[in-house]
């Protein structure tokens, strides 16, 4: 226990708090047990310490450790708890839970024995609470971190701190708030540098080795993540890159699920329920269509790159810009507001507003007469009346 004190509280004094992401302020502090979880090198362990070192009071005891420490060998989760509960500790942080075999379980029995003790974990986005071998559902608080924001790139890009807003806030004051952010910078060429490689932390120091970064990430998503998680075999996720790589590869993707189980040697239900687990672990978004029923083997409207980053990550060579366009408004939106496909339009969010997403020659043609219907270009700094600009969306959180 005494090494774990050392390390917990070496890495808690470094770690930098120039810039917190914005789910530290969100998470309650007052949960007993508060889970985040995120895709691989968003930034979980940099949040979980710097939420120790600023959200925690000072007197309070605070215990950070990995459950892939070599600790684990010969101790168990609760027995770790038991003792630092009995030594008057207060918060245990539990980084990567799901690379402990029989997390649920002792997360249940540590909240149930132990009542003043507060648990913050991260875990892979993969991760189910809901189907675990022990319900946590009515004890934990899940989060989920996303990717980089436009704005959170732009602080570590430019030193610049801008806001974030609510969509229909900037819906309303989008013209004033764009002038605001381009006297400061120039948006359209920051924003081509962050669709290319501004959306993982890790940007930061390996600009030059992005690229190669991104695709190992991937690669440990899916070889060592998701057997972990879904118990996945080896030859199967063989298929889901290929699977993967057929939709990078297209234009916003409506799947034929025949033919796509043909190209990848995916059987039918098999192929839909790796759609799901490719979503969960942020690698897909996946879309339906207005006001549709959702089940694991629900076949989705279209399909999309999570994000930009990975479209030019799996095939940078078929990069196509309306799959940039699109995944980017979309990986924004998706978490915070419920988007959909509308009969016309590109996308409805919360059953409210119409968007129309495109570049120069786009027109208000396909949304005329829609009630709160707006056209999202990439190709203007500023917007003007229903006409706004793509990057501003990058503004949400």
């Amino acid at each position: 226990m005494k090494t774990l004190y050392i390390k917990s509280k070496t890495k808690i004094e470094r770690v930098s708090i120039e810039f917190t992401r914005y789910l530290l302020d969100i998470i309650h502090p007052k949960n007993r047990i508060s889970i985040i979880k995120g895709a691989r090198g968003v930034g979980k362990t940099t949040l979980l310490l710097q939420y120790a070192r600023l959200k925690i009071a000072t007197e309070k005891s605070i215990l950070y450790v990995s459950l892939d420490d070599l600790y684990f060998l010969n101790h168990s989760l609760y027995s770790l708890a038991e003792d630092f509960y009995k030594d008057n500790g207060s918060f245990l942080l539990l980084d990567e839970v799901h690379k402990y075999p029989n997390w649920s379980r002792e997360l249940k029995l540590i909240y149930d024995d132990f009542p003043n003790l507060q648990l913050v974990v991260t875990s892979s986005s993969l991760l189910e609470i809901y189907k675990s071998e022990s319900d946590l559902s009515r004890r934990a608080i899940t989060y989920q971190l996303k990717e980089l924001s436009f704005r959170e790139f732009l602080f570590f890009e430019k030193k610049i701190n801008f806001p974030p807003y609510t969509l229909e806030y900037f819906i309303k004051n989008h013209e004033a708030i764009s002038y605001e952010i381009t006297k400061k910078i120039k948006p359209l060429h920051e924003f081509n540098k962050y669709v290319e490689y501004g959306m993982y932390p890790y940007f930061i120091e390996e600009k030059e080795m992005y690229t190669e970064i991104l695709l190992q990430t991937i690669n440990l998503t899916l070889e060592i993540d998701l057997p972990a998680v879904e118990r996945v075999d080896f030859e199967h996720i063989i298929k889901i890159k290929k699977l993967l790589f057929a939709i990078s590869t297209s234009t916003p993707f409506t799947p034929n699920i025949t033919k796509l189980s043909e190209r990848t040697g995916i059987s039918r239900n098999a192929l839909i329920k790796a759609l799901h687990y490719l979503q969960k672990a942020r690698l897909l978004n996946l879309v339906n269509k207005n006001n549709k029923g959702i089940s694991i083997l629900s076949k989705p409207d279209k399909i999309y790159i999570n994000n930009p980053n990975l479209q030019y990550a799996f095939a940078s060579t078929h990069s196509n810009m309306g799959s940039i366009r699109e995944s980017f408004f979309v990986n924004q939106l998706q978490g915070i507001y419920k988007i959909e496909l509308p009969p016309k339009g590109d996308f409805i969010v919360d059953d409210k507003y119409t968007f129309e997403i495109g570049g120069k020659n786009k027109s208000k043609y396909q949304i005329k007469g829609i009630p709160n219907s707006f056209v999202v270009r990439d190709d203007f700094e500023n917007g003007v009346n229903n006409y706004i600009p793509l990057w501003l969306f990058g503004f949400l959180y």
